[in-house]
C-alpha cells in the first residue's frame, strides 16, 4: 500500500521524531513530507529517508529559528496536495494536518497537540522572546489561523491523540472524537540496576514551557542534587538560576541514557506536558516519577505506586512533592511492569490497527511475545 507520512518540520529532535521513527518502521519506505528539513541536526539515518519539502526550507535562517515564520506554515502546508497515495498519515503537533489529499484517499492524524502558538498564545511567548511588534501582529492573525486549524481538521478522516488529554483538546477546539494511542516507549532499552543514587532527573529539551525553572529554584533552595541532561535556548537562564546542586550535562547520547535513568533517586517532570515520554523510560528503568498533576502525567503516574503528584506549577509545591516522596517505599519491579503498557511494539500494533479501520491498509498481527 502506498502510505505518504507528514511531519512538521525536521531541525530538533524530541518526542515527535521518535514518533515518526516508529511511523517509518511501521510503513517503511514510505515519503515523508515535511516544512523543512536541516540534516546537520537530525540523526544520520534520517538521510536515507524520502524527503519531501515546502518552499519554507529555502527561508534565510529556518533551520536554526523557525519560530518568526510560525504565520506561514499555514500557507506552506494548505498548499500541498498529496496525490498517488492509498492513505496520508500526519504527525501533527502543529500545521501539518493542513494538507490536502486526492478525493477519496483518507487523511489519518495522529495528534501530538492541537497548535500551541494557535490556541495557547499567551502561554506559548510568555517566556519566548517575542517582541511587542511581534506579539501585536500575531494577536490580530490568531483567530484567522484558529479558523483555518479547524477548517483543516473537518478534513481529516480519523484522528488519533496522544494522551487523553488530547483527545479532551481535539474534543474541544476541533469538535472531533479521536482515538487514544499513547505514543512509543522502547522500554526494553532501559532496564532496572541493582541500586540507585541520590540525584534527581529531568531529560528534556531547555526551552521555556517545559517550566525547568520551577525544578532548578525548588532543588537549589532545598540543596538536592539535580541532574538536567538536554540543551535548548533556555539554558543560559536556567543556569543563572541554578544553585551549586544542581548540575547541567548537556547533551547525552542515546546510549548513556538507560544507566542515568537507572541510577536515580526519582525523575522529574516539572510541566504541563502533552504525554511525554521520558517519564515512561525512566519508570521502565525502575525509578518513581515526580510529575505536575496535569496533562500526559495523569496518563502515565499512579500516585504512590510509580510516583507522587504535585497540584501547583510552583517550586513550593514541588518541593512539597520531593519531601513526599522520601517518605514512600516503591517496588521497581512493579514500576518497570507498568511501563510496559506504553512499549513500542504495543504502540505499533494500535496503530496499525487504527489505520486498517480507517483505510485500506491492513492490520497488523499482535505483537511478539
Amino acid at each position: 500500500m502506498r502510505v505518504a507520512i507528514v511531519h512538521d518540520w525536521l531541525n530538533q529532535i524530541g518526542g515527535a521524531e521518535a514518533v515518526l521513527e516508529t511511523l517509518l518502521d511501521v510503513f517503511p519506505g514510505a515519503p515523508v513530507y515535511t516544512s523543512m528539513y536541516w540534516p546537520e541536526a537530525m540523526p544520520p539515518a534520517y538521510q536515507r529517508w524520502d524527503i519531501h519539502t515546502t518552499w519554507m526550507d529555502r527561508l534565510p535562517g529556518i533551520h536554526r529559528h523557525h519560530q518568526p515564520y510560525l504565520p506561514l506554515y499555514p500557507s506552506a502546508f494548505g498548499g500541498l496536495t498529496l496525490r498517488g497515495y492509498d492513505v496520508v498519515i500526519s504527525n501533527k503537533s502543529a500545521f501539518c494536518l493542513g494538507v490536502h489529499t486526492q478525493a477519496g484517499t483518507p487523511h489519518l492524524c495522529y495528534c501530538l497537540a492541537p497548535t500551541r502558538f494557535v490556541w495557547d498564545f499567551d502561554t506559548y511567548v510568555e517566556r519566548e522572546q517575542v517582541g511587542p511588534a511581534a506579539r501585536l501582529l500575531a494577536r490580530i492573525m490568531i483567530p484567522a489561523m484558529q479558523r483555518w486549524e479547524r477548517d483543516a481538521a473537518r478534513r481529516v478522516t480519523a484522528f488519533a491523540s496522544i494522551s487523553h488529554e488530547i483527545q479532551a483538546r481535539v474534543r474541544r477546539l476541533y469538535g472531533c472524537d479521536s482515538t487514544v494511542i499513547h505514543p512509543p516507549v522502547n522500554t526494553s532499552a532501559f532496564p532496572r540496576a541493582a541500586a540507585h543514587d541520590d540525584y534527581f532527573l529531568i531529560v528534556s529539551r531547555l526551552i521555556p514551557y517545559k517550566r525547568i525553572d520551577l525544578a532548578v529554584q525548588a532543588f537549589s533552595e532545598m540543596g538536592l542534587p539535580l541532574w538536567i541532561a538536554g540543551s535548548g535556548r533556555d539554558r543560559q537562564r536556567l543556569e543563572a538560576l541554578a544553585g551549586p546542586s544542581v548540575r547541567f550535562l548537556g547533551r547525552v547520547p542515546n546510549e548513556a541514557l538507560p544507566d542515568l535513568y537507572a541510577r536515580c533517586r526519582a525523575y522529574v517532570l516539572p510541566g504541563l506536558e502533552d504525554f511525554s515520554i521520558a517519564p515512561v523510560e525512566a519508570m521502565a528503568a525502575g525509578r518513581p516519577v515526580i510529575a505536575y498533576a496535569r496533562g500526559g502525567a495523569l496518563d502515565t503516574v499512579v500516585e504512590g505506586v510509580t510516583g507522587t503528584f504535585f497540584a501547583e506549577p510552583s517550586a513550593g509545591s514541588l518541593a512539597d512533592a520531593v519531601k513526599h516522596l522520601q517518605t514512600l517505599a516503591f517496588d521497581t519491579a512493579v514500576i518497570s511492569l507498568h511501563a510496559r503498557q506504553f512499549d513500542v511494539e504495543i504502540f505499533r500494533h494500535k496503530l496499525a490497527a487504527w489505520v486498517a479501520q480507517h483505510s485500506t491498509v491492513p492490520a497488523a498481527g499482535p505483537p511478539d511475545g
